[in-house]
């Protein structure tokens, strides 16, 4: 069985679903430590043809708290903000409406934790997706550990004989001596986005949110999008 393990990010791009399709089980980082100004509780999307930053405010937390702990501030007006600034800026987009179906959780003002937010709008655009990969919270599986030896745990936990990870991860898995210290295969998923239409740039910008690859493909483009890159690489 096939493992992927990431933190939970807020509408992440294209890649974090990729890698949710190609697992066995996924599970949720959902208590990891936040870490500020992360892909926690920002990514980028499309503004006047440009990348922009859309971030979600948070209330002020314990130094080290988890994900699963930190609030967001409601008493900023930002999902709202957030809404009108995605519709404005992608009204011109073919599939609008595969955009706004994706987004909706951003309105439930009873998402108040990081996690939950991010969780419930990953959870609706693999809906949207038809990604049925069955997906668990770290917290809900009672593994104790850190970094590696926790990602090792929680692949041993689940009965895994592989485990997936992001190229990014490559050096701290290394350095924590993952192969050593687990019979777990490690592979790694890469994927290099093709360009696609955007309809408001005269140069594709890659690596956007997935935000604008549905908004600019819908729910079925965005699904061929997905399968468009070579397999996975073993270490």
């Amino acid at each position: 069985m096939k493992v992927a393990i990431m933190q939970p990010t807020y509408l992440p791009w294209a890649g974090y679903f990729r890698l949710i399709a190609r697992v066995d089980h996924f599970v949720y980082l959902d208590d990891a430590q936040y870490e500020r100004g992360s892909w926690h509780q920002r990514n980028r999307v499309l503004v006047g043809g440009r990348a922009h930053w859309l971030t979600v405010p948070v209330r002020r937390q314990h130094l080290g708290e988890n994900l699963d702990r930190v609030q967001v501030d409601d008493r900023r007006d930002w999902r709202r903000k957030h809404l009108a600034l995605l519709e404005q800026s992608y009204a011109r987009h073919p599939y609008r409406r595969a955009l706004l179906e994706a987004i909706a959780p951003i309105a439930d003002r009873a998402l108040t934790t990081l996690a939950d937010l991010n969780i419930a709008l990953i959870e609706r655009c693999c809906l949207g997706l038809g990604i049925a990969t069955p997906r668990s919270r770290a917290s809900s599986l009672d593994v104790s550990g850190k970094r590696t030896a926790r990602v090792a745990a929680l692949c041993e936990r689940l009965g895994a004989t592989r485990y997936l990870s992001p190229p990014g991860a490559r050096d701290y898995l290394a350095a924590d001596g993952f192969t050593e210290n687990t019979r777990v295969a490690l592979e790694f998923a890469e994927f290099t986005p093709p360009p696609y239409p955007q309809p408001s740039t005269a140069e594709f910008i890659s690596h956007l949110s997935i935000a604008d690859v549905l908004a600019s493909l819908g729910w079925a483009g965005a699904v061929a999008h997905l399968a468009s890159s070579a397999p996975e690489s073993s270490p």
